[in-house]
């Protein structure tokens, strides 16, 4: 026996000597979790749509918020939600344009190996340019037929990305690594207050809406198939501490809903939470941000949901936002425990950080330099044309030259949308409604103007200039009254009584607000001579007086939907579609697909006209100056210029508007 101690006694102490030293019990450390999400391929705090600097978005904004929270935090980990490669033109361009090839690293992934992320997820908008390019520009290996082998195995990002409820039909694996395990060296303190080198098992694991399945139905059907969240969870978090992970982040590309559970639900961090062995929860989708102790989101007021504090079943919980406009912060103490870290809860801190406008990381635009110029030219180039010109000087009065194209692009989209995913819905007659962004509040030069000619990308922001999401609503004839009445508060009350010059515009009613059909199937009167909320006369569908109850789908977007501008039962219950695009690029894609636009097609439909009224006075507003010969090409024969300034020091000029023509 003891020949065999002695024998063995130098393999067990050169065993030891080659482990790390022991972290003593008691030893404490803080690790900080660091958030983006909904990129949207934004690198550059640029908008290429209107050609112009951005600095209130932009990943060169967040990485300097990503370098202050390393310089305050010793540990930290940088993980990616997910929706990186898709969503702007620099997007498209390296995917479509010119894809980028094998051998070179994708924009925004270049700019992520060189912040040093430690990790990723998979959104949905991840897979919009199928999974052969999604394989090839993450440096994967799907197993999934059409998947070229030989385009596997590329230029990608040198950390894990991590998706676990997404499987190949081909294999039934797995389409990315379901989690990764990093470990993590850290700076601790020992429980004499010294310094401590120690590691920390990292647990990353992936999930992202089940609902693409439907969403890229084209790309995905037969290829891959989906797991639900909860159960992909319960599968493997238990098998990640099982191989050591001491703690274990969910990335879930998903918000918080508490409807009753499916295998599909499309929202499912809230599920997420409940399972065991989370520690900490990193979400995004919803382009919210979480904690937020002001918001009004109804998804942030579920029972087991704090949003002050930022958990979510006392789960720590974060959500940045969206575009690079947050950085989402998880403070999380660690304490050595029977040799292992426990997370110390009661000494857990989140939150959002708001990126700083004046502050950008010099280096992130140099390093997609050369795509950025490409991509400037790319927007430049034309993707249809147009007979007539398209603008919202007189949007006020009856033109939709500028508005018209858009209802179109997003009738149309909802119905095809709702045929392919929501056929219950299909027999329900389809409108839209859209406004004109640009009135002229900041002066002469606030307007929509696109030229007869060619159409390039960046007029798309002039038609369209907010970046919403598309959302259909389903609303009754009472209901779709009660919108057209809110959107015509727009106007002050005339009397046509008064012999002085009366203002038709209420300046502090946004253009914004001023929804509007373009659709001759339905057609109203706005009477301005009686007080708003009673100023709707004569609404018609198809030539007949609408019935109260009727039901329509109407196209909108996400802000009306969800209760912006405070219009009457929109507050994101009728809401029935929650598209995956946004309005801006349903515009793209009817000009590429229509290419040219006439004024007789798709420029001088009207949905509703004043009641005519004559009054003693003038009835006046104001535009551009001269401008006048534009408002007889879109038939307004009633309107004439006093005025090329108005006095008012904003370049604008002072009209008038005969109401009983």
């Amino acid at each position: 026996m003891k020949s065999l101690t002695l024998l063995s006694l130098p393999i067990v102490l050169a065993g030891c000597a080659a482990l790390p030293p022991t972290v003593p019990a008691g030893s404490e450390v803080t690790l900080a979790l660091l958030e983006t999400t909904d990129l949207h391929g934004h690198v550059a705090s640029y908008d290429y749509y209107k050609l112009a600097p951005d600095p209130s978005l932009g990943l060169e904004r967040t990485a300097a918020l990503i370098r202050a929270a390393r310089a305050q935090y010793a540990n930290t980990v940088l993980l990616d939600n997910g929706d990186t490669i898709q969503g702007t033109a620099l997007a498209d361009y390296q995917a479509v344009v010119a894809p980028v090839p094998c051998s070179e690293t994708l924009g925004i992934y270049k700019v992520f190996n060189a912040l040093g992320y430690d990790g990723g997820g998979i959104g949905n908008h991840d897979f919009n340019y199928g999974l052969a390019y999604l394989n090839q520009v993450t440096g994967s290996r799907f197993d999934v037929d059409g998947v070229d082998p030989r385009r596997s195995g590329c230029a990608g990002p040198n950390f894990p990305l991590v998706l676990s409820n997404v499987i190949s039909v081909k294999s039934g694996q797995p389409l990315f690594k379901p989690y990764a395990i990093l470990d993590k060296a850290v700076q601790a303190t020992g429980p004499d207050g010294k310094p401590v080198r120690a590691t920390v098992k990292v647990g990353i694991i992936g999930f992202t809406p089940p609902t693409i399945m439907t969403w890229d139905k084209r790309h995905l059907e037969g290829k891959v198939s989906t797991i639900g969240v909860r159960e992909a969870a319960e599968r493997y978090v238990p098998e990640m501490r099982a191989k050591g992970a001491d703690i274990v982040v969910a990335i879930s590309h998903g918000g918080l809903d508490d409807s009753p559970y499916t295998l599909t639900l499309e929202n499912g961090s809230w599920q997420i939470a409940r399972v065991p062995g989370v520690d900490a929860l990193l979400i995004g989708h919803s382009h919210q941000v979480f904690p937020n102790a002001a918001s009004t989101v109804a998804q942030f007021d579920l029972p087991g949901v704090d949003k002050a504090r930022g958990t979510v079943h006392g789960v720590p919980t974060v959500m940045a936002g969206v575009w690079g406009k947050h950085l989402g912060v998880v403070k999380l103490q660690l304490r050595r425990e029977g040799g292992k870290w426990v997370v110390d809860k009661s000494r857990t801190m989140v939150e959002a950080r708001t990126i700083d406008p004046a502050r950008a990381d010099a280096a992130v635009p140099a390093l997609v330099a050369a795509e950025h110029e490409a991509t400037i030219r790319y927007v430049k180039t034309p993707i249809g044309t147009t007979d007539f010109r398209m603008s919202t000087y007189f949007a006020d009065v009856g033109d939709t030259s500028a508005i018209q194209v858009v209802n179109q692009a997003q009738a149309a989209y909802l119905a095809d949308y709702v045929k392919a995913n929501q056929p219950a819905l299909a027999g329900l007659p389809v409108l839209s409604m859209a406004s004109p962004f640009k009135t002229g509040s900041n002066g002469g030069k606030d307007f929509t103007d696109v030229p007869a000619g060619a159409i390039a990308l960046n007029n798309a922001a002039d038609l369209y200039l907010y970046p919403n999401s598309l959302v259909g609503v389903k609303v009754d004839g009472a209901g779709l009254k009660a919108w057209l009445e809110k959107a015509a508060g727009r106007f002050n009350t005339i009397d046509p009584r008064r012999s002085d010059a009366q203002e038709l515009v209420d300046t502090a009613f946004p253009g914004f607000n001023f929804d509007m059909a373009t659709d001759a199937r339905l057609q109203y009167e706005i009477d301005v001579t009686q007080p708003s909320g009673s100023r709707i006369a004569r609404l018609r569908w198809q030539g007949r007086d609408i019935d109260p109850r009727q039901e329509f789908l109407v196209a909108t977007n996400n802000y009306r939907a969800a209760g912006g501008g405070a219009f009457p039962g929109l507050d994101g219950s009728r809401t029935v579609v929650n598209a995956p695009d946004n309005n801006r690029d349903v515009l793209i894609s009817y000009v590429k697909q229509h290419k040219d636009l006439r004024r007789a097609a798709n420029g001088t439909a009207r949905s509703w006209r004043f009641a005519r009224v004559a009054t003693q006075g003038p009835v006046v507003f104001h535009s551009a100056p001269g401008k006048v010969d534009l408002a007889r090409e879109v038939g307004l024969a009633n309107v004439r210029e006093l005025r090329a300034d108005d006095g008012g020091g904003k370049g604008l000029a002072l009209y008038a508007i005969d109401l009983s023509r």
